[in-house]
């Protein structure tokens, strides 16, 4: 029989509610489908490389990454990202490309925010 597995970091957890609320709330369904997304095993959770994120965003884009964004390649232009967590190197070349760097629940309450869009 297969066993079902869920998050179970409290922290992540209440992150996942809090983002299929504001989905109901603001009526913006990208927020249930990364909810969605995090609450799948550990294992199944999305790493995305930089070079990834350069290879599908244009400039002052801003993404959504449900997982760990890693170091490797190099960043072009200016994004806004907003992850699970990062590598210490991968903000780092984020912000040396003029980027900037969120969490989910900040992305989640920047209104500013327009046109997101999930890499994973």
């Amino acid at each position: 029989m297969k066993v079902k597995t869920k998050a179970t970091n409290p922290d992540l957890v209440s992150l996942i509610v809090e983002l299929r609320s504001e989905s109901f709330k603001s009526k913006k369904p990208i927020w249930k489908a990364v909810a969605k997304l995090l609450d799948k095993p550990t294992r199944s959770r999305r790493i995305v490389n930089i070079t990834r994120i350069d290879k599908n965003t244009k400039e002052n884009d801003a993404v959504v990454v449900p997982g760990k964004v890693l170091a490797t390649g190099e960043l072009t232009h200016k994004v806004t990202i907003a992850a699970l967590s990062f590598s210490k190197q991968a903000k780092e070349k984020i912000e040396k490309a003029g980027g900037k760097v969120l969490t989910i629940r900040e992305a989640m309450k920047d209104k500013n925010l327009k046109n997101i869009k999930i890499i994973g």
